[in-house]
């Protein structure tokens, strides 16, 4: 049987910074090669980088939202990279702007079909939401770590709201060792 913890995959990792200045995202879009910005469709400047591939989402007040990435070095990484660009424009940007990661998403496979109406009972109706109508998964929110866990019939999971990349091992410590508490991982 493989843990699950070896399935935990990171999907996307979201971080926020800023310049601490506003910008003139027309005249930014005109000047940064493969800048998208289209302020009908979306208020912020989009960005993308091809190595680490993600995209940086630049606003008019000089905040910035990093989103794509598949890990924190690579937010880091990217956000370096759109911090020489924003620089190569003579735009000032401190040597090294604070950078938060907001989001992590991970994936990971328990291995083994769930009876998701069975967990749905079993974990107590005020930590998780399930209307199969609406959604396939289980909605299951944990305290500790602060996440929300997608679980599927299929075994797989989905944990979102992580502040670093060992929340999602906790996650599925918890998740685990919860479901074989109540017999309902066979």
């Amino acid at each position: 049987m493989v843990d699950p913890k070896e399935t935990i995959n990171i999907e996307n990792v979201v971080a926020s910074t800023g310049i601490g200045q506003e910008l003139d995202l027309q005249s930014v879009a005109m000047d940064l090669e493969g800048a998208d910005y289209d302020p009908e469709q979306f208020p912020g400047l989009v960005y993308r980088t091809q190595e680490p591939k993600s995209a940086a989402l630049i606003f008019r007040s000089g905040k910035i939202v990093c989103t794509g990435a598949k890990s924190t070095d690579d937010v880091h990484e990217s956000l370096q990279i759109v911090f020489g660009k924003l620089r190569d424009l003579n735009i000032q940007v401190d040597e090294d702007p604070e950078i938060v990661v907001q989001n992590i998403v991970t994936s990971a496979d328990l291995g083994r079909n769930l009876n998701l109406n069975a967990i749905a009972i079993g974990l107590g109706l005020e930590n998780i939401e399930y209307e199969p109508e609406q959604f396939p998964g289980l909605v299951y929110r944990l305290d500790d770590p602060d996440v929300v866990a997608l679980l599927f019939g299929s075994g797989k999971l989905v944990i979102t709201g992580g502040k670093e990349p060992d929340d999602a091992k906790k996650a599925v410590d918890k998740i685990v060792s919860r479901l074989e508490e109540l017999g309902l991982l066979e």
